[in-house]
């Protein structure tokens, strides 16, 4: 049996039909970019291609990254990992604890350097000679100078590891920085507090299928999902460009859906593309529910956004 027809063999299992499949193929490939001709190459890549090995370290971090990625929708994240990664180590959906993990995390790095992508969730904190952290008996400082440069590439995934995030916010008690301040390394970043986990599939699927990673920008965003301002994007703009604004979140113009930028949105200011991919399986995001944009997506978000229902 090949493995494609034993991803949608699952996929069945599951109640999803290849035409539910499919169509989540097309919102990917409409997501990456591409046009509507690499449909069946994004299904192939997903149900075909060899599964590159993955190490995920999680860092200085709330889990909120892998509870973001654990909820990916075709494929579920039991199918991105059986059949679109090997993910060799994750301390938190792995069965092995203790001794076992960080056996099954040296093993891998052994057989694997130079050939395993590397993600990782959570800044780095560098204070006290990186004290503040430590998995396995080894620092979090530690773990990641030594992991980070036998990666074939290493995946960022949420804003702390990418840029620092709020565990670097004022006054960053424990000196926490990105990875790739700490190792020098060029990374891949998908920022967010949580990023969409559609982004991360898209980051996957782009190297599955061309054989490298996708162009970024120059905060390391790829360019599919972080090339435009949130604001470009958002139904409301209509009422941002007559001047008609949301003065209060208790207020008819809230429920008629104006411009939040009197609320704080920093929508203006902020590259995702939220409007575009929403969340919950394309069900709504932040300002379609009635909330401003934080601008998490960017680096020192907590420190240069705040008050976040202020307008800037």
């Amino acid at each position: 049996m090949s493995q494609g027809k034993g991803l949608l063999e699952r996929l069945e299992r599951k109640g999803i039909s290849r035409r539910d499949f499919m169509k989540y193929c097309t919102t990917l490939t409409a997501t990456m970019g591409l046009s509507s001709a690499y449909v069946p190459k994004v299904a192939a890549a997903l149900a075909n291609a060899p599964r590159p090995p993955v190490i995920w370290l999680a860092l200085a971090e709330c889990t909120g990254c892998a509870e973001s990625t654990l909820r990916t929708m075709y494929p579920w994240i039991d199918q991105l990992v059986l059949d679109i990664i090997s993910l060799d180590y994750h301390e938190t959906i792995m069965a092995p604890s203790g001794e076992a993990a960080e056996k099954s995390l040296r093993d891998s790095i052994t057989k694997n350097a130079g050939k395993f992508i590397l993600v990782v969730d959570g800044a780095v904190p560098t204070g006290d000679n990186g004290n503040f952290g430590t998995v396995g008996g080894k620092t979090m400082l530690e773990l990641i100078k030594e992991v980070g440069p036998k990666a074939m590439a290493t995946i960022c995934i949420g804003t702390c590891a990418s840029y620092g995030g709020l565990p670097a916010a004022a006054p960053n008690p424990t000196q926490a920085k990105s990875v790739s301040e700490v190792t020098g390394l060029k990374t891949v970043n998908i920022p967010g507090c949580p990023p969409n986990p559609i982004n991360f599939v898209g980051t996957v699927v782009n190297f599955l299928l061309f054989g490298k990673l996708p162009e970024l920008d120059d905060k390391g965003r790829p360019l599919f999902a972080y090339g435009q301002l949130i604001h470009d994007q958002c139904p409301r703009r209509s009422h941002f460009d007559s001047g008609e604004f949301v003065t209060s979140f208790n207020s008819d113009e809230a429920r008629k859906g104006w411009c939040l930028y009197q609320m704080g949105c920093k929508g203006p200011d902020t590259y995702n593309n939220c409007p575009k991919v929403k969340w919950n399986d394309g069900t709504s995001w932040p300002v379609q529910a009635g909330h401003p944009c934080i601008g998490c997506s960017e680096p020192n978000f907590w420190d240069k956004s705040t008050p976040f229902f202020k307008s800037s």
